[in-house]
Parts: C-alpha cells; sequence; structure tokens
C-alpha cells in the first residue's frame, strides 16, 4: 500500500488560526500514515498547507534564502566564530565546492513536493466534504502554485538549471532522479502557472484573521512574483504591468489606513516626500527617525494596518517560541547575532564599513556627503561593527543632535540603538517582497526600455522613461532621510543616462535591501542580462581580502556567479550533469580555476 511521510510543523497553525495538526499526527506514529485514510476533510488540506509554510520557515531553508541571495556579495563578510561553519567561511572566500552544505537544495524541494500534493488531493477532499467549497479549493490550489513557483525561484537563481516537476512525489516507485531543465524553461513554466492562478488567489483576508494578509499568499504576492518573474524574462512591460498592480494595491490599503487615523495626519506632506507612492513613514515627530524600521522589522510589527500597506509577503515568526507553538527565526539568530553574541556568523564587510566612514565619495550610502540617510545606521551597528537589521526591535535617529558618536565615523545624527533580541528568541519576520522592493524593480524595467537613437522622438521618450524611473528610486531614498525640511540627495540632472540610472537602481537596491537576501541576485540578473560578469566580479572583489586574482579569474566565467550540485546529490540523480565552472565537484573553486 503507498504510504507517505508527512514531517508537519504546527507553528503556523498557530500563527494563522489554522485547525490543529494534532488529528492529523496522532493517525499513525511517527507521523507516518496510510494515504488513502488521510484526504477526506477540509482539515486534512490544512495541515499540509500548514506545512508548506513550516517547511519555508525551517531554519535551513531561510539560511540558504540568505546564504544563495546574499552572502557572496559585497555587503557580508566573516562574522565571530565563522570558523565553526566551516561551509560558511569559504562561501565568503568564494571558495565553493560541491561538498559545501549549502548546495543542498532539499529542503526547497520538500516544500515543492508538499505543495504538489495539496494540488493533487484537494479535489478529491472537496468533492467529498461539502464543507469545503469551490472557492476555498482554488483559492488553496492558488497559493500551493505559488510556494512551489516560489521555491524553484530561489533554486533557478542559484543554480540556474535544476530538476522541474508538478508530479506529487508519493511513492517509492516513482522516478525521482530527473535532468535538469533550462533555466529558461523553468522560468516560463513558473510564468504559465502563475497567470494561471493569479485570480483565484485570496485578495484579502478578514481583519480578524491580521496576520494572513502578509504571512499567507495573497493576489499582491502573487503579482509581486510575476513581477520579478517577467524581469528575469526580460519582459519588462508585464514586470512593469504586474507592479502597478502591487502599487494600486497597496494604495487603496494605505488610503484606508488614513481614513482610520486621525485628521492630524497629513497626507500632503506624505505624499510630497514619497511622491505620492504609500510607503510607511520614517518620522512622527520634526526629528526623530526611524519608525519605518520599527514598523516593517522591529516592535510595530504587530501594527498590521501599517505594516500592511508596505510588506506584501513575509514568513512569520515570534520571540516566545513555544509559548504559542510559533518559531523563532533561527537564521537570523544565528547569522546576523543576538543578545548573546553581537555580532554572529556574518558581519557587513569591511567594504560596507570602509564606505561609511568616508567623509566624500562614497560608493554605497552616497547621500552627498552628509550621513543623514537612515539605513545606514539600521542596517549596521556603528559601534559593534554588526548588522543590526532583523536583529532588534528599534532605532531612534535623533537629526537635531549631531556630533561624533562613533570613533571613525565623523559626524552624524545621535542614534540609539535598542537591545538585540535574546539568544535562540529572534522574533524577526523575514520579508519575502515589499513595496520599494517592487517599486525598484519597476524602475529596473523602465531603464530597460530606453531606446537606440539620437533623434528627437527617441530623445523625448528615453527622457519621460527615465524621468519614471527616476521618480520610482527617489521615493524610496526620500523615505530614508533623517531631515526635516523635505530634501532630495539624488538629482535627477546626475542620472542623465541609460547607463547611469542603470547604476543608480542597482546602488538604491543595495541601500534598501541590504541583508534582506537580494544583493547576489540582483548581480546575476544584472549578468545575464548584459552577457559579462564584470559589475558582480567587481562586487565581489571589493569585499575580498586574500586570492583576489583566483577570484577575479574564476568569476569571469558565468558559469561561475551560479552554485555547483551538491556531491550528494551527485551520486544519487546520475541525470544530473555539473556545472562546469566547478569541474567534477570534488575540489575547491580555486583548485578549478587554476587548471584551467
Amino acid at each position: 500500500m503507498k504510504r507517505i511521510h508527512y514531517y508537519i510543523i504546527c507553528a503556523f497553525s498557530a500563527i494563522c488560526g489554522f485547525s490543529s495538526c494534532t488529528d492529523f499526527l496522532e493517525i499513525k506514529p511517527q507521523n507516518e500514515i496510510i494515504l488513502e485514510q488521510f484526504w477526506n476533510e477540509k482539515a486534512d488540506v490544512d495541515a499540509v498547507i500548514a506545512g508548506c509554510y513550516s517547511g519555508l520557515q525551517a531554519e535551513g531553508v531561510i539560511k540558504r534564502m540568505m546564504v544563495w541571495g546574499e552572502f557572496r556579495s559585497d555587503n557580508i563578510g566573516p562574522g565571530t566564530n565563522i570558523t565553526s561553519d566551516g561551509s560558511l567561511e569559504k562561501v565568503l572566500k568564494e571558495n565553493i565546492d560541491a561538498k559545501n552544505t549549502y548546495t543542498n537544495w532539499g529542503g526547497f524541494y520538500t516544500v515543492i513536493n508538499r505543495c504538489n500534493t495539496v494540488i493533487n488531493y484537494a479535489p478529491g477532499v472537496a468533492a467529498e466534504d461539502p464543507a469545503y467549497t469551490e472557492s476555498e479549493l482554488q483559492a488553496n490550489i492558488a497559493e500551493m502554485v505559488a510556494l512551489r513557483s516560489l521555491c524553484y525561484f530561489y533554486l533557478i537563481r542559484a543554480f540556474r538549471d535544476v530538476p522541474f516537476s508538478r508530479e506529487a512525489y508519493i511513492d517509492d516507485s516513482q522516478k525521482m532522479d530527473l535532468p535538469a531543465t533550462k533555466f529558461d524553461d523553468v522560468l516560463d513554466s513558473l510564468i504559465y502557472d502563475l497567470e494561471g492562478v493569479q485570480n483565484l488567489a485570496v485578495k484579502r483576508y478578514p481583519e480578524t484573521k491580521e496576520l494572513y494578509q502578509t504571512g499567507r499568499i495573497t493576489q499582491d504576492a502573487i503579482h509581486a512574483l510575476l513581477c520579478e518573474l517577467y524581469l528575469w524574462k526580460k519582459d519588462y512591460q508585464n514586470c512593469i504591468r504586474y507592479a502597478d498592480m502591487v502599487i494600486e494595491s497597496k494604495k487603496a490599503i494605505a488610503e484606508e489606513n488614513r481614513q482610520k487615523r486621525s485628521s492630524s495626519f497629513s497626507k500632503e506632506n506624505t505624499d510630497e516626500r514619497f511622491n505620492g507612492f504609500p510607503l510607511v513613514s520614517n518620522s512622527t515627530s520634526n526629528s526623530y527617525f526611524g519608525d519605518a524600521y520599527t514598523v516593517l522589522f522591529g516592535r510595530d510589527r504587530g501594527n498590521v494596518d501599517e505594516a500592511n500597506q508596505e510588506i506584501i509577503f513575509q514568513l512569520v515568526f515570534d520571540d516566545n517560541p513555544g509559548d504559542n507553538g510559533m518559531l523563532a527565526n533561527g537564521a537570523v539568530n544565528s547569522f546576523y547575532g543576538n543578545s548573546n553574541a553581537a555580532i554572529g556568523l556574518v558581519a557587513p564587510s569591511d567594504y560596507i564599513f570602509s564606505d561609511i566612514q568616508k567623509t566624500s565619495d562614497r560608493k554605497v550610502f552616497a547621500d552627498r556627503n552628509k550621513k543623514r540617510d537612515s539605513r545606514m545606521y539600521y542596517n549596521c551597528h556603528l559601534e559593534d561593527q554588526a548588522i543590526y537589521k532583523y536583529t532588534t526591535t528599534s532605532i531612534d535617529i535623533d537629526a537635531s543632535q549631531t556630533g561624533e558618536q562613533f570613533s571613525g565615523y565623523g559626524t552624524t545624527p545621535k542614534i540609539t540603538y535598542d537591545s538585540r533580541y535574546s539568544q535562540n528568541q529572534n522574533g524577526s519576520n523575514w520579508v519575502i517582497y515589499r513595496l520599494t522592493d517592487i517599486m525598484l524593480l519597476k524602475a529596473e524595467a523602465l531603464t530597460q526600455m530606453v531606446r537606440e537613437g539620437d533623434d528627437q522622438e527617441a530623445n523625448e521618450y528615453n527622457k519621460s522613461i527615465l524621468d519614471r524611473a527616476f521618480t520610482l528610486v527617489n521615493a524610496v531614498n526620500k523615505r530614508a532621510v533623517c531631515e526635516n525640511q523635505l530634501v532630495d540627495t539624488l538629482r535627477r540632472n546626475d542620472y542623465v543616462s541609460k547607463s547611469d540610472m542603470e547604476t543608480l537602481v542597482l546602488q538604491e537596491r543595495q541601500r534598501e535591501l541590504m541583508f534582506e537576501g537580494k544583493r547576489w541576485f540582483d548581480l546575476v540578473r544584472l549578468s545575464q542580462r548584459t552577457g559579462n560578469t564584470s559589475t558582480l566580479k567587481a562586487a565581489a572583489l571589493a569585499k575580498a581580502t586574500i586570492g583576489q586574482g583566483l577570484i577575479g579569474n574564476h568569476l569571469t566565467k558565468m558559469d561561475a556567479i551560479y552554485w555547483p550540485y551538491n556531491l550528494d546529490e551527485m551520486k544519487v540523480n546520475l541525470n544530473l550533469v555539473q556545472n562546469p565552472a566547478f569541474g567534477s565537484g570534488e575540489n575547491d573553486s580555486y583548485q578549478k580555476t587554476t587548471k584551467k
């Protein structure tokens, strides 16, 4: 008889109010069940959906989102006790081989198979359980297609070509050693699947289930994912189309929030600073800044109404794990630090800190050398030389007081850092998509629509396109400025060409999304588009302290910007062909580079 093992964590049930997993887990010892006895009612479907989300919340999965999407970039350097994680140490040195722990993709395929299983069995449950309505069934299928697509999207950005299947693996007799499907084919499949289900997903969850709106898949989340998928496909019109859907939806939520607030709230001031985009305000007083961090990443993340106007999709965690069945964010606790270890296994790279210390010619936080970009301070803890984002609940930036508060950093506003989460009690939600991310993806797409030619028609069109791109970037940038009087630290006349605007968008994404698992993927996307790795290679070399020549030679190859297949995976799946930049996968990348 067919059997399947489910490893369902009940944490998400507590988060979202799913029906309990208890009955499900008690059916058979050690979570082993007879398949035909399980899929009987809606509660069974809900239990496995809970398992899909808890699979994404798993520490190993979040860690790979971070490592694959960020850690090879110029943002990240070694922290405290990095030698305790040899695989991570090698990643930071760009010395990766197929034996590296972070080449293991099993957690993502576990979630993919759970999603496929729901898609396969849920229709049969709906046919048997009258309480399970057709609209609920379709929404659940859309939800599972979206989570499956998100997992595959992480995989192709990391490994390029990966095994792809929509089939639920429920029997040992099924063929599982699939060859890798090409990047573009997987990308097209994900777009096709999401286009087919986008209108079936839930648009708004009831206010009584407040964490659902950003903690579960919605139409906004699918549109955000489609926006980025189309950007990677170089279909810029559709990227912009889906970005606009997200922006308009968030504008509607922001307007609802405005109507709930007192008449003292100034819509005009907010619209002026944010160019009309519904961003969370960074200040509610004349001189104090940092509110945006507190709402989006810190203690006010429970302010659901305000967070919802910017957060699109996130994985939800809690700082009191066990009390309510929820999980703490173990990946951030380990990698970024906690109250016991101010510096985690990783830290901002020396390149980032040296850039902040400069009094002129800064490349990352280039705010006309005023040091008034609040993201300097909530991304990085200047005193501890540590990552601050995600590790704490708030930050206060007093722009009315200035001085040399931190040795070596010159004159800054007065910064008050809050205490970090206790060890193993990090409650930071892991944000997958938020509005500024989508705005900057749209700006990138607009920039790519600039036409060749120097005639009047082309010039007028290109100016209009670049104006629109700049407006998006400038809105994101102005939100971060710690100035009472509205000041543009970016000037349109400084970015007149397509190349100028491309650089600006990439820089703004680095500033805004630092330590959110985006930077390396941005550099990979740029390399794919241009057909060369020069910008990516320069970013990787900016933080390198040893082996620059070897790293530079290795990253000249397009294949090398991806990851090798895990050696153990290669042994069980003989249909996989190793990434040629990593040879057989047995030796490190330096050794293979020198053999070329």
